[in-house]
């Protein structure tokens, strides 16, 4: 087994290689803007790192979201393609869940939440039994809005970190989405025999860009 993964739907542009049992190679690098730029050269980065071919991948492994439509669809996009050009499986993953088994590899077990910065001062999130049991759909919505039980919780990711007054347990770790936690959650299921999500944008609401009331079209109909 030869997994890359990687996940493209927070401000993290993060790839790693997983053997099934651990992670060979991770590069991660916080840029916002660059999602496109930043993807293929991390992916040529922990191959090279790991000394292995794209050639060698079994299957690829990508984070489905929530998250801004125009970063997450960089890393659909190209986990479709590789998924193509290889013929191997894609499997997808709620990126929340990567950022969750990140933090049950950081030390967090028990009840905890999940957040990431969802922009216009609101937050993806969704609230965990434990690192691989999530038990509420992921959800968006200003921080004040979550129910109490659920801002009580420990909680991590950037979400968290931007609005402190709503979440006074923030854990530090982890600060950003991990490839490799992702690729050890996929080899775990992969291990049990469970299902995965389409490589699908997970949208929570609908993209900034829309067509302005009152549009006339240039050319006739």
């Amino acid at each position: 087994m030869l997994l890359l993964a990687f996940d493209t739907a927070t401000p993290a542009v993060t790839a790693a290689l997983h053997d099934g049992e651990r992670v060979l190679a991770e590069s991660t690098v916080v840029d916002a803007r660059r999602h496109g730029e930043l993807l293929v050269p991390a992916v040529d980065r922990v191959l090279g790192a790991a000394g292995r071919a794209l050639a060698d991948v079994t299957g690829v492994v990508v984070g489905v979201g929530p998250g801004p439509y125009t970063g997450l669809r960089v890393g659909l996009v190209t986990a479709t393609a590789f998924g193509d050009v290889l013929g191997v499986p894609v499997h997808g993953l709620c990126t929340l869940d990567g950022l969750a088994w990140a933090a049950g590899e950081a030390g967090l077990h028990g009840p905890f939440t999940v957040a990431t910065d969802a922009r216009r001062k609101e937050v993806y999130w969704a609230r965990y039994d434990g690192p691989g049991a999530r038990v509420t759909e992921p959800a968006v919505d200003r921080p004040a809005d979550l129910p109490g039980d659920v801002r009580a919780l420990p909680a991590v990711g950037a979400g968290a970190a931007l609005y402190p007054e709503h979440f006074p347990d923030r854990r530090p770790d982890p600060a950003h989405q991990s490839a490799g936690a992702l690729a050890a959650l996929a080899a775990h299921r992969l291990a049990a025999g469970q299902a995965f999500l389409p490589p699908l944008p997970l949208y929570l609401r609908r993209p900034d860009a829309q067509v302005p009331a009152g549009y006339k079209a240039v050319l006739p109909t």
